[in-house]
């Protein structure tokens, strides 16, 4: 169990080491480096997701351990409160980012072993705290320094504590 503890309340996540264990090993180790402390949700849309770990509150990008392989063909699904990797268009190009899904996101999901296909892939799910993931996501948003969807106040990643 991992709780994110941000200035807006505790968001607790369970892993599934067993179905995605590259990312969740991947995951859990940021999370004892302390890496997420201090970082924000940066991207947030509503009825799709919001995405965190990777950017400061001066939207400075935080830099990263190298990719990890791409495990959405494990099974797991993008469902509300599931927790999946960012990445870029390449599909194995996840490194520290990650979003909590806000609805059921099936199109992300594996459906091939191509570029367009590989999807993205879900390591765990949040057991508590909704409704912190849900004051996120309606939070209002604006673009800064080229980023669209960023809160217009901060919502900050005070804390991660491994249980």
């Amino acid at each position: 169990m991992i709780i994110f503890t941000t200035n807006l309340g505790d968001i607790e996540i369970e892993l599934d080491m067993e179905r995605a264990p590259v990312s969740s090993k991947n995951f859990l180790r940021y999370c004892k480096e302390g890496f997420y402390n201090g970082t924000i949700f940066h991207r947030v849309i509503q009825d799709f997701m919001i995405q965190g770990g990777g950017f400061t509150e001066k939207m400075q990008e935080k830099p990263t351990r190298p990719a990890i392989a791409n495990e959405a063909n494990r099974g797991l699904k993008n469902v509300i409160g599931s927790i999946a990797m960012a990445r870029t268009d390449s599909p194995h190009s996840a490194t520290a980012q990650f979003f909590i899904n806000l609805d059921d996101n099936d199109f992300l999901d594996h459906t091939a072993t191509t570029n367009a296909g590989w999807g993205y892939a879900v390591f765990g799910k949040v057991t508590a705290g909704m409704d912190v993931v849900n004051m996120i996501a309606y939070s209002r948003t604006a673009t800064v320094k080229g980023h669209e969807d960023v809160p217009s106040e901060a919502i900050i990643v005070k804390n991660v504590t491994i249980k």
